[in-house]
């Protein structure tokens, strides 16, 4: 199972970026969904986590300016990133429980992972 973060990218201090997770392939359902980001010499945290259905959660870090939400249609978890600041620029990674719906089994899977940088 793979997921495909997109989305990142350079944008000044206040921007915007919105970040996609999608899971490729065929017969497969993307479940409850997290995405995390890592800087430099820090451990990785979670940012925002969104359930299968719909009920979202953030860090107090970016609380009122991140939201997460999902189109189960296509498949895809976005993470819309407003006011952006410096201490933000990280490279962001999404993860995921995907259901493989020919045997039932729910996969845990990461994306790539998507540079953002803030700059002031």
């Amino acid at each position: 199972v793979q997921l495909q973060a997109s989305g990142g990218g350079l944008v000044q201090a206040g921007g915007s970026l919105i970040l996609s997770c999608a899971a490729s392939g065929s017969g497969l359902s993307i479940k409850g969904t997290g995405w995390y980001r890592q800087a430099p010499n820090k451990r990785r945290e979670l940012v925002a986590f969104i359930t299968s259905g719909g009920t979202a959660n953030y860090a107090d870090a970016v609380k009122g300016r991140f939201t997460i939400s999902r189109d189960n249609a296509k498949n895809t978890v976005y993470l819309q990133m407003n006011s952006l600041k410096p201490e933000d620029t990280a490279v962001y990674y999404c993860n995921a429980d995907v259901l493989r719906d020919y045997d039932d089994q729910i996969i845990g899977s990461w994306g790539q992972g998507t540079q953002v940088t803030v700059s002031s």
